[in-house]
């Protein structure tokens, strides 16, 4: 009895904070009236509490939720909130590493590192290996769907697409079996780069017409 009552004069109070929010002719950015139903407290209860030291668990039990994923449902993320957990967590991270990862690299080591910069170009795009990764390809780098290919450089990839043709039919021709499986498996990777050539030369022109 006791908690219809309770309701009843929440949902009373409730109606008059509507009809009092209506009166002020405050608007949403689409111009619509402001309105808010009596649920959206406890979204801001949750929220308030939580943000303010109140475990997860205990807002689950003042809401009555079954599952604490409810009541984790209920809780709003602010960009500034998220923020500020990145930078604790960063925070927590760097105390847990040993403090030789952050010594000055030598000479050597960053020359290594500039280096490597250098030799991620090849001479039909760019390597997208990441630093200190070995090539597992043996550097043929038309097989690699880790090489970016230049646009620049299609002329030079059509000749390579043409020249594995002409060399598997010559293996073919003269029974050079052992060769064609291979001469196949680099033909397949020029033509895939020649595709992905064409498809950015599409998305581009797509792009100079809206």
């Amino acid at each position: 009895m006791f908690g219809s009552v309770a309701w009843a004069g929440f949902w009373a109070f409730a109606a008059i904070e509507v009809n009092a929010l209506a009166a002020t002719g405050l608007a949403n950015v689409d111009g619509e009236a402001l309105n808010f139903s009596p649920h959206d407290f406890r979204r801001i209860f949750v929220t308030d509490a939580i943000m303010n030291g109140l475990p997860p668990h205990i807002a689950q039990v003042i809401c009555g939720h079954r599952h604490i994923d409810t009541t984790m449902g209920y809780k709003v993320v602010y960009p500034a909130e998220t923020i500020e957990a990145h930078r604790a967590f960063i925070t927590r991270r760097r105390a847990s590493r040993p403090s030789e990862e952050y010594r000055t690299p030598t000479e050597e080591k960053w020359g290594a590192f500039l280096a490597y910069f250098e030799r991620r170009k090849v001479s039909i795009g760019t390597c997208a290996r990441a630093f200190g990764i070995p090539c597992v390809h043996e550097h043929a780098c038309v097989r690699c769907s880790l090489l970016r290919p230049e646009p620049a450089q299609r002329a030079r990839l059509v000749g390579i697409r043409d020249n594995l043709i002409a060399r598997i039919a010559e293996a073919e021709r003269e029974g050079w079996i052992g060769e064609v499986e291979g001469l196949r498996v680099s033909l397949a990777g020029a033509e895939e780069k020649l595709a992905q050539l064409d498809a950015a030369q599409d998305g581009r022109s797509s792009k100079a017409f809206l």
